[in-house]
């Protein structure tokens, strides 16, 4: 339980995948590429028809990548590696045949963006703050960057990865168009994500299949262009600049 843990359930057509860390829901390696891979299975599984995404607690949805594992980077091979767990995650999403609906319930941070982006159709509770606090410890949003500019244009991208500081309240991401829907109750929150999953399960998957096609049209070279972020981000974490910022920030240096 220490290191996080993925949960798959299926229910009458719907699968809820569900990730967890005890560190604010940040993310691991080794949990990405899992969660990687259970969304893929969903996708591919003929009895799932829509893919709910979540995180579990009350606060934080998703507060980025496991900062421990940032700092134990030694060389170029592990940074591309570590970076390559998001897009893994982009990526499967982005490949599923099937609508992923997101459940953001609190803060999103860095890669929580960009699980929030990738998603089809994203509900969040008022308390979904957003982030990109890449650039604040010396490297930038490269692997999640395309998936949150095709989500809220390139005007709103630059200003979240520019003030890197700054939180951006529900009510932004909602009007930039990253969350459909924001709700002022957890309750409330849950209802709606039932009730569309519920409508898209008794929908005609083919439908969905090819709307999916035709959403994510244009993104065919993700792949090759998430891995070459991936590398750009593992050489940025080895240099002097990113070392010392990093060490600030574990200070509580800001």
């Amino acid at each position: 339980m220490s290191e996080g843990k993925i949960s798959v359930a299926k229910e009458n057509g719907i699968t809820t995948i569900t990730f967890f860390h005890p560190q604010s829901n940040s993310m691991p390696g080794k949990l990405l590429f899992e969660l990687a891979e259970a969304i893929k299975s969903s996708g591919d599984d003929k009895d799932v028809k829509v893919i709910i995404l979540k995180s579990e607690g009350e606060k934080a949805f998703c507060a980025g990548a496991s900062f421990d594992e940032l700092v134990s980077i030694e060389n170029i091979e592990q940074g591309k590696k570590f970076f390559s767990g998001f897009a893994a995650v982009i990526n499967a999403m982005r490949k599923a045949p099937k609508f992923v609906i997101a459940r953001v319930q609190g803060k999103a941070v860095g890669g929580g963006v960009g699980i929030a982006s990738a998603a089809d159709y994203t509900l969040a509770h008022e308390s979904a703050s957003v982030k990109l606090s890449e650039l604040a410890v010396g490297i930038g949003p490269f692997v999640v960057g395309p998936a949150v500019e095709r989500k809220i244009g390139k005007s709103a991208f630059s200003a979240l990865t520019i003030n890197a500081t700054a939180w951006q309240d529900a009510v932004w991401a909602k009007q930039c168009g990253l969350y459909a829907e924001v709700f002022s109750s957890i309750n409330a929150l849950d209802s709606a994500v039932d009730s569309l999953a519920k409508t898209l399960a008794a929908s005609n998957p083919d439908a969905m299949k090819e709307l999916k096609k035709i959403f994510w049209r244009g993104t065919e070279d993700w792949d090759q262009l998430l891995a070459e972020r991936a590398e750009m981000s593992g050489k940025l974490v080895l240099s002097e600049f990113t070392r010392n910022a990093i060490a600030k920030f574990k200070a509580g240096v800001r």
